[in-house]
């Protein structure tokens, strides 16, 4: 089977979209918190700008075709979500500001929550 056939045509193209918006609004807010203020949160800087390299990749595994690879960054990312989202529920004092994924992704209105099992469901009903 082609690994590089459909995954960003139809209903892919609004996860491309929302991904390289995604992309963009973390990948900005992460920069300016780590440029003006790192040594507030450093964890939850380093976090969201992790999560905006996730994002990036993610939309650029999705625009290219590359199944593997978007599956594998989905993963990390729902992981990312659930993980962090728990953490920063559990032991609030260690994120001091919120990451993208602080809550399950609240301050993104829970999309970062719900992104990534979309995407998983689109990719893996392609196969």
């Amino acid at each position: 089977m082609n690994d590089r056939v459909g995954i960003g045509t139809g209903p892919g193209r609004a996860l491309l979209a929302l991904y390289g918006l995604f992309a963009l609004a973390a990948g900005s807010r992460a920069a300016v918190q780590i440029f003006t203020k790192f040594g507030e949160a450093p964890l939850a800087y380093s976090l969201s700008a992790f999560a905006a390299a996730v994002y990036i990749l993610l939309t650029v595994a999705l625009a290219r075709g590359a199944r593997r690879l978007a599956l594998w960054a989905l993963g990390i990312e729902l992981a990312g979500v659930l993980v962090i989202g728990t953490a920063s529920l559990l032991a609030p004092s260690a994120f001091p500001h919120d990451t993208v994924w602080s809550g399950y992704g609240r301050g993104y209105l829970f999309i970062p929550l719900v992104l990534p099992v979309v995407g998983l469901y689109w990719l893996l009903r392609r196969r």
